[in-house]
């Protein structure tokens, strides 16, 4: 059983930037973390270190992937089960992100707009043929979707609650019974409680 080494932001972030100098060509990764994780700011980082090394590389965060509010919420503004299965959009990531990159070079960078619950009206955009995306968010892994590589952020129940605002409480149960019920394993996971003393398990 692979064990967890002790690490940094950044140093995970070259590791990762590592790997994918192994993997020439436009590569998706996921970060996959709940949103008291803050996926998107590891998956920041990451794209960072790409671009200081040369290789393209740009941030999608799950949120932009939302579906709209009338279907999020058809069950009401807190069922566990329809954050599991209907808030995001998982389907549209597959279609217009990973399919698209791969059959056309071309990418969505975002579909809906979360705050204002209508279109997001973003262009579709042609990659450069080093892209890599890095896809941010919860419930990423465990749904099929054809990644290059996969880092989980993993949180402490103590941690998920702490970093959790109240009134998202509900949404902590629907992450913890994804993870149960579709394991995946991921390329890298973090213990991420707390990020500056992170720890890193290489999975495959």
């Amino acid at each position: 059983m692979p064990s967890f080494t002790p690490t940094s932001p950044a140093a995970m972030a070259g590791i990762v930037a590592d790997r994918l100098a192994e993997l020439p060509g436009r590569r998706v990764l996921a970060v996959d973390g709940a949103d008291a994780a803050a996926p998107v700011e590891p998956a920041r980082r990451i794209a960072d270190t790409l671009a200081a090394r040369g290789r393209s590389a740009q941030v999608v965060s799950l949120h932009d992937f939302v579906r709209p509010a009338s279907l999020r919420m058809e069950y009401g503004r807190d069922d566990e089960w329809s954050y599991r299965t209907a808030w995001f959009d998982y389907d549209a990531v597959r279609r217009e992100i990973l399919d698209a990159l791969r059959s056309s070079g071309r990418w969505l960078p975002a579909l809906w707009d979360e705050e204002r619950d209508r279109s997001a009206r973003a262009a579709v955009r042609t990659a450069p043929a080093d892209l890599v995306l890095v896809l941010a968010g919860p419930m990423l892994l465990g749904r099929g979707l054809d990644f290059d590589l996969t880092v989980r952020l993993e949180l402490s129940e103590q941690a998920a609650l702490r970093r959790t605002p109240p009134d998202q409480h509900w949404t902590l149960p629907a992450l913890r019974d994804h993870t149960a019920e579709n394991p995946e394993a991921a390329t890298w996971t973090l213990r991420w409680d707390h990020p500056d003393r992170a720890a890193l398990r290489v999975g495959t």
